[in-house]
């Protein structure tokens, strides 16, 4: 996640930070730019989601964990 999804996230000033795995939903902290985006919907979705989804199979949600 840090290889791939760290650089992604950070090219538009954002960042992510793993928070923890809990009944398969990974739970993300989304930093920097992407905390008050109103884009963080369709970068959860449609770019994170399908990367996770590949890496740890299709029963793994993503969510964002908010402050």
């Amino acid at each position: 996640m840090d290889e791939v999804l760290g650089p992604l996230i950070a090219a538009d000033g954002g960042e992510i930070e793993l928070v923890g795995l809990v009944d398969k939903r990974l739970l993300v902290r989304l930093g920097g730019t992407c905390a008050g985006c109103p884009g963080r919907p369709y970068t959860l979705a449609r770019i994170i989601q399908p990367l996770v989804k590949k890496w740890l199979g299709d029963d793994i949600r993503v969510e964002a964990v908010i402050d």
